[in-house]
């Protein structure tokens, strides 16, 4: 199966099982400052994305309490020296709201985060550029983010998708794409999975 995906972090994964993997780069990160970010005023920093936790760590924190919203924000932040002290059961805002102890938080995220769910001030760490690539081909995409499906959608590709979370789903779903599946585990081990389940 030919699988384009977003990340060179998948290629190999992917390529271990057997797929051609196109890298179709659909979005850039484009930093937003670089003054460190003093959290000491609050009892938590939410972190919601990789990208997030990068520019966190770039920026430097003064944190009391991390929490990543899941596995892949956690190693990332650990990766940079980061202590992660939260990661909730379902990977969502609304898994993390559901398990996040009662205290003031700050939501570090990017500039277009979604903010509707938690109880949290908010800080914009970088912005997400959608790019105009012409349309990839292959048998699947796969998408990480709302803004990989609406940059995937505005090449005109028609090609079905596997979402890793139900964000991107909604999203996918909301510009015209196909989504086959959702990853069981909103990481990079549930995209894998997702894939092996329809090749």
């Amino acid at each position: 199966m030919r699988v384009v995906v977003t990340r060179d972090d998948l290629v190999p994964r992917l390529e271990a099982l057997g797929h051609e993997v196109v890298v179709c780069e659909l979005i850039r990160i484009d930093p937003i400052g670089d003054d460190p970010i003093d959290a000491s005023g609050y009892d938590w920093v939410i972190v919601t994305s990789r990208n997030g936790a990068r520019e966190l760590a770039r920026r430097g924190v003064t944190a009391n309490r991390i929490a990543a919203i899941g596995p892949g924000t956690a190693e990332e932040l650990r990766e940079h020296g980061l202590r992660v002290d939260l990661v909730p059961r379902v990977h969502t805002q609304e898994g993390l709201r559901a398990e996040l102890p009662p205290g003031r938080a700050l939501l570090a995220a990017a500039e277009g985060a979604r903010r509707d769910v938690l109880d949290a001030d908010f800080v914009a760490l970088y912005r997400t550029v959608e790019l105009r690539p012409p349309a990839p081909a292959g048998d699947l995409a796969v998408l990480l983010s709302g803004s990989q499906a609406r940059a995937l959608a505005a090449t005109g590709a028609r090609l079905p998708v596997i979402a890793i979370g139900p964000q991107t789903e909604t999203e996918a779903r909301a510009v015209g794409l196909d989504v086959v599946a959702v990853a069981g585990t909103h990481d990079l081990d549930g995209v894998v999975d997702a894939i092996t389940s329809l090749a």
